[in-house]
């Protein structure tokens, strides 16, 4: 998916400088951000934040529906770049088109990731199909360290089965969980599964201390180590924890997104849909893009490439260091 926010900002992602990471859970509110076009689907975008801009490698997370496509259009991103960065679709209800210049055409559906490395420069469309009536789940892009940021484009998908909790089940499409580990292949350490907890149910998942955590809501009332998490809430924990212990307070199922990684240690910057290492690099992957170069071409997609948005006049400004 696309940052298509007309005026995105620049942003410098790193980890917290000094001392130990701070004690307990944040929750990270989301912010809403339409996709643009006179029917827009509006997602409500939790990473990055002003208060936190990455959960291990995780730099992205938007978080959609259940939309209606008959009132708002459903999904349509033209051709767009990325460069630096890994994109993770995962989808709970609903089906995506999938088109990209590595010559890649699937679909994402419910229950089965599709993973995308763009590298050094890939373009890809993304459009719900017309046998979709709701669309309901999460756009995820995961930040590419130096020594491969600079990868080849690639595409891997899985379908991972269902883990039996005590409490719930799991489905593990990124790294290790509840005994279960997925064959997708990332160039950090990452944790992504799908959490599905029974009414008024509790887990306890041991977890990897050196790997910080993140809980994105998507439904029930649900408590992390204690702390509510409303719908579309991200919870943060901290390095340091053996076991995160979720539970459902609500007399429906819950479902959340777990995301998990060693704190990146590296600075990122982040502006659109690149990722780079300075303002410069940012400024020449815009470049590549306005004069078609690079990215190469998505083959069968029904209309012409999204536009970069306009530089501002000054120098880009890095935002977001974590306090």
């Amino acid at each position: 998916m696309s940052n298509t926010e007309s005026h995105p900002t620049e942003t410098l992602c790193c980890t917290a400088a000094g001392g130990p990471p701070p004690p307990g859970i944040e929750v990270i509110t989301p912010r809403d951000v339409p996709l643009g076009g006179p029917r827009a689907m509006r997602v409500r975008r939790t990473l990055p934040q002003r208060a936190r801009t990455l959960i291990g490698a995780w730099c992205f997370a938007d978080h959609y529906g259940p939309d209606d496509v008959n009132a708002s259009g459903g999904m349509r991103v033209p051709p767009h770049p990325h460069t630096g960065l890994q994109t993770v679709s995962w989808l709970f209800s609903g089906e995506i088109e999938h088109r990209d210049s590595h010559g890649v055409h699937a679909f994402v559906r419910p229950g089965e990731l599709n993973l995308m490395t763009g590298g050094s420069g890939i373009c890809h469309s993304e459009v719900s199909t017309p046998r979709t009536t709701t669309l309901h789940g999460v756009q995820l892009w995961v930040a590419l360290p130096e020594e491969h940021r600079d990868t080849g484009r690639d595409f891997q998908h899985h379908a991972p089965a269902p883990v039996v909790l005590d409490g719930g089940e799991a489905r593990v499409f990124l790294g290790t969980l509840a005994g279960d580990t997925s064959p997708v292949r990332t160039f950090t350490p990452l944790l992504g599964a799908e959490l599905t907890l029974h009414p008024g149910a509790g887990v306890t998942l041991d977890v990897d201390p050196g790997f910080e955590h993140g809980v994105l809501v998507d439904s029930g009332d649900v408590l992390l180590a204690g702390t509510p998490l409303k719908p579309a809430e991200l919870g943060y924990a901290a390095p340091g924890r053996t076991t995160l212990t979720l539970t459902n307070r609500a007399a429906e199922p819950a479902r959340l997104v777990l995301l998990g990684g060693p704190p990146f240690p590296e600075e990122i910057v982040m502006w659109w849909n690149f990722i780079g290492r300075s303002h410069e690099e940012i400024v020449r992957a815009r470049e590549d893009w306005t004069k078609g170069s690079r990215f190469g071409e998505v083959q069968g997609y029904d209309g012409a490439p999204l536009p970069a948005p306009e530089l501002p006049n000054a120098p880009l400004k890095p935002r977001g260091r974590v306090r």
